[in-house]
């Protein structure tokens, strides 16, 4: 038994000097004084040793245990510090080099606007609501009342993945599939990102968001329209501004409308600001006409509602007096950082 003691001994050192890494000395642990290690075997052969010698040999064990565990913490430790010790030489600071500033990003001027606008239409009882981008001809154009021959497509040219699948021209489509699913009433906008086959400048650019806006239930009017597009502008714009609803033709609403602002830099007398006429125009809307309500399956006879649309671009550009839209696109660090 003494020399099996001794070989386990001789073996436990020997690995304990081999041992390059914390995990082989944790090897060396396990095989020698783990549950199924050397020196635990031999512990389980005590019951064939005679009783009067146990107590000895029990004493010769331990003593073996002690000495590989103090070896085996004391190798543990040194490699632990020279571990240390080479970490801290590569993770050296030197305090003459300058220091290493953070650049921190935000929201986008077009996230800002977009969130302000949801924040005051949730405000009012609506819902937010978003759908694909790539869409068909027939919810793009054909359930919102613009047939095939319609003048309103050359309005909206765009861009055709195949013969009727298409970049979404408006989110208006959106608008389209929730009256489908026949749930009423409905109070819901529709914010996403639209084409259009526009020319790139200060004003347009092909590929621009919107936000559209649905009501449908009974007994809707004209005057709901107008309180709501009233309210909402004195929301985003202060309030004092005022609001004036131009007659205007779109093909999914009857009668429709344009909405102007009066401008919130001069307060309606006239400036730069407003091209010297008071108001500003941001958006389009009326009553949602009988046709598209009956091509969603509403009945027209018990239902009213009305829409609207509003160019995302167009309200940052107002609101933080931006006077070129491609600023937005051209990720500017100086420009963006203004916001």
């Amino acid at each position: 038994m003494k020399e099996k003691l001794k070989q386990i001994k001789e073996e436990a050192l020997k690995q304990i000097r081999e041992a390059g890494a914390p995990d082989a000395l944790n090897d060396v642990r396990v095989n020698i004084l783990g549950k199924k290690g050397a020196l635990t075997a031999l512990l389980k052969g005590m019951k064939d040793i005679a009783p009067e010698d146990r107590p000895k040999v029990g004493q010769l064990v331990n003593e073996t245990r002690q000495e590989i565990e103090t070896v085996l913490d004391g190798a543990r430790k040194k490699m632990e510090q020279i571990i240390r010790e080479e970490k801290m030489k590569e993770e050296i600071i030197d305090v003459t080099l300058p220091a290493k500033k953070n650049s921190v990003g935000h929201r986008h001027p077009i996230t800002i606007a977009l969130e302000e606008v949801e924040r005051i239409f949730i405000g009012m009882g609506y819902e937010v609501v978003e759908g694909p981008e790539v869409e068909t001809d027939y919810y793009n154009f054909e359930a919102l009342n613009i047939p095939a021959d319609h003048p309103a497509r050359d309005e909206q040219d765009t861009f055709y993945v195949s013969g009727d699948i298409l970049l979404r021209t408006q989110t208006s489509p959106v608008q389209a599939r929730v009256m489908e699913k026949g749930k009423l009433p409905i109070r819901m906008i529709a914010p996403g990102r639209v084409f259009r086959s526009d020319e790139v400048d200060a004003t347009h650019s092909p590929s621009f968001h919107q936000i559209e806006g649905l009501v449908v239930d009974k007994n809707i009017t004209f005057a709901d329209l107008k309180g709501t597009l009233a309210e909402f502008a004195k929301e985003l714009f202060g309030e004092d501004t005022k609001v004036k609803f131009r007659p205007h033709h779109f093909p999914f609403t009857e009668p429709s409308a344009e909405v102007d602002v009066s401008c919130f830099k001069c307060k309606g007398a006239g400036c730069r600001f407003c091209k010297g006429s008071g108001w500003i125009e941001i958006l389009g809307c009326g009553m949602v006409h009988p046709h598209v309500f009956e091509m969603c399956g509403i009945d027209p006879e018990e239902y009213t509602g009305f829409a609207f649309g509003i160019g995302l671009e167009r309200i940052s550009l107002l609101k933080y007096e931006i006077d070129d839209m491609r600023l937005l696109y051209e990720n500017d660090i100086r420009f963006l950082k203004q916001f």
